[in-house]
């Protein structure tokens, strides 16, 4: 009987050796917080800086690569993603360097593994970024901020890996960091980033952090299948005041749901598919707009192909 190559089996005759290691047709819905989405074709997981550069140095140039964190703030379509899905899993990308007034922090740490840090070397002004979903470089990306603070108010410099397999630092003014967004290549991959940070009472810090995980729990929904903040909010408006105003409060699609705690959160029920997350999410779009001629931009990002 002939056997015919999958298209992963075909693409991983064609990459590079690494140090790290490469899983085939891996499923996705294991890496994101809506636990939806279809395979990537291959994952790479880098051992270090050196074993990433590396990879993009010497890989096809054809093949599409993406940059997966904590999978927090991430759409997966159903179809999945083709190409290489790079997810900076390893210890080396998790380490934490603190100087006189510098904390140098791994891209691929979660943002609530650097809580213990922050109290126990008394580090002040980063309390925030305890209480956002992600990982620390995912957090530049989108300049992730709450509570009246964000990324760009306390980033130095962020270490990259760019697409031809450069390894650079580029300063805060170069990253063009504005409200959700920078102006940031797509073919950059941050593998670690330097935040200026107040010496502070370890004890303020923890109470800081405490405080703010409490207003995040009142507000916003947890321990559910959900991705943060849906839609960006609009200048000078709050995105969940106008869907509230539309009368999407009690939308659903399927397994899909508008979350009754904050209704700028969709949560997948347990049955959802990715199809009908983004379905849900097009829908108050449009009923947002035939409201308050105002048009909804998302905040989370989707990414791949819709199944066939």
């Amino acid at each position: 009987m002939f056997w015919s190559k999958s298209p992963a089996d075909k693409l991983l005759e064609i990459l590079p050796q690494v140090k790290g290691k490469y899983k085939k047709e891996e499923p996705l819905s294991k890496y994101t917080w809506f636990a939806v989405g279809g395979p990537a074709e291959v994952m790479f997981f880098p051992e270090n800086e050196d074993d990433l550069a590396m990879f993009l140095k010497t890989k096809p140039y054809n093949v599409p690569v993406f940059v997966i964190g904590a999978g927090s703030n991430l759409l997966v379509r159903d179809g999945g993603i083709t190409g290489v899905v790079i997810k900076l899993d390893n210890k080396n990308f998790k380490k934490i360097d603190i100087q006189k007034d510098t904390i140098t922090v791994g891209a691929g740490l979660r943002n609530g593994s650097l809580e213990k840090t922050l109290i126990e070397k008394g580090i002040g002004g980063l309390e925030f970024l305890c209480s956002i979903p992600g990982v620390i470089g995912g957090s530049v990306k989108t300049n992730a901020g709450c509570y009246g603070k964000e990324v760009k108010d306390v980033i130095v410099s962020a270490t990259i890996v760019n697409g031809l397999g450069e390894q650079k630092t580029i300063s805060v003014d170069d990253l063009k960091l504005s409200y959700r967004n920078s102006l940031f290549p797509d073919d950059w991959i941050i593998t670690s980033i330097t935040f200026k940070y107040t010496p502070k009472e370890s004890e303020k810090v923890a109470e800081t952090i405490a405080d703010i995980k409490e207003k995040r729990a009142k507000s916003q929904p947890h321990n559910v299948k959900t991705a943060g903040s849906t839609f960006k909010n609009p200048e000078g408006l709050k995105a969940w005041e106008l869907i509230k105003k539309s009368g999407c409060e009690n939308l659903n699609f399927n397994g899909a749901v508008v979350s009754d705690k904050h209704c700028n959160f969709l949560v997948n029920t347990g049955t959802a598919t990715a199809k009908d997350i983004e379905n849900l999410g097009e829908e108050i779009i449009k009923k947002v707009k035939e409201k308050t001629s105002i048009t909804l931009e998302w905040e989370v990002k989707r990414v791949g192909i819709d199944k066939k």
